[in-house]
């Protein structure tokens, strides 16, 4: 199946990893982080603002390769401080109000200064 890599300059990017990989009707979304391409920081110091960027940036790329977030079927979520969960649901639940897609949350095992959260997502756009 052939694949291809998505790009987006209005979302993170790293030569070390692709935004998105597009193979067949999936969308595979790298973890994405809160940090603002305009200012290169992180959009905020608490978890509701990073989680805000985070999914605005992962909305970004999955548009990019064609996408919605209502194409969306699984989310993972790394969180660098578990007590963060409240807050990181609060945001969470205003982007996916209605059948939400599966999702899982781990302890982010890398500690980042400042960094809260990394989300991705696998959206399908092979719906009939």
């Amino acid at each position: 199946m052939p694949r291809t890599t998505i790009a987006d300059a209005h979302a993170p990017a790293s030569p070390l990893y692709s935004q998105a990989v597009v193979a067949g009707p999936f969308v595979l979304v790298s973890g994405t982080v809160g940090v603002d391409v305009d200012t290169g920081g992180f959009a905020g110091p608490t978890i509701q603002e990073q989680t805000r960027q985070a999914l605005t940036n992962c909305r970004t790329i999955l548009e990019a390769a064609g996408a919605t977030l209502e194409d969306v079927v699984e989310v993972g979520i790394l969180l660098t401080d578990p007590q963060d969960f409240d807050g990181f649901n609060e945001e969470y639940a205003r982007w996916f109000t209605a059948q939400p897609p599966a999702r899982y949350v781990a302890a982010l095992g890398v500690a980042l200064p400042g960094l809260l959260v990394s989300i991705r997502m696998t959206a399908y756009t092979g719906w009939s």
